[in-house]
């Protein structure tokens, strides 16, 4: 099974029981962000939380064999940017990615944040003009190295 065909049966899966991410997250006992990358074909899980997720889902074990399986990442591509909601993350990279440079080089030093020891969560902030989106990153700081 391809990561594109283990990503179309999980999501068939998903809306058949009416699953959130948040609940097969749980029931996994990991990130809801990390098992839905997964689950698009972005990361990979270990035979552990392969079979709780594909058993949630009630799926066989092609489905836990390709969630377990090395991805190519970024495979939706440019495609994805055009989207009105992550084209927003474009955005705010092309506004404010100069000014988090430097206040991150001011704070840390030269170097960059890791997006491999990283972690995503969204959250739901209630506000009475307008419920809110809040996106929290953190990732590791990584110098440069000089030599």
């Amino acid at each position: 099974m391809t990561k594109q065909e283990m990503r179309e049966a999980v999501l068939a899966a998903k809306a058949d029981k009416g699953l959130t991410w948040e609940a097969i997250a749980q029931q996994v006992g990991c990130s809801p962000v990390f098992v839905c990358a997964t689950c698009l074909g972005e990361h990979s899980m270990t035979r552990e939380q392969a079979e709780k997720l594909a058993g949630v889902l009630g799926l066989g074990t092609e489905v836990t064999q390709a969630l377990t399986e090395c991805p190519i990442k970024a495979q939706q591509g440019e495609s994805l940017m055009t989207d009105p909601l992550v084209y927003r993350f474009k955005e705010i990279g092309m506004v404010y990615g100069e000014s988090v440079k430097q206040i991150v080089h001011e704070k840390f030093g030269d170097g960059i944040m890791s997006a491999i020891d990283f972690t995503l969560d969204v959250g739901k902030v209630e506000d009475p003009k307008g419920d809110r989106v809040q996106i929290t990153m953190t990732g590791k700081f990584l110098p440069y190295k000089r030599w």
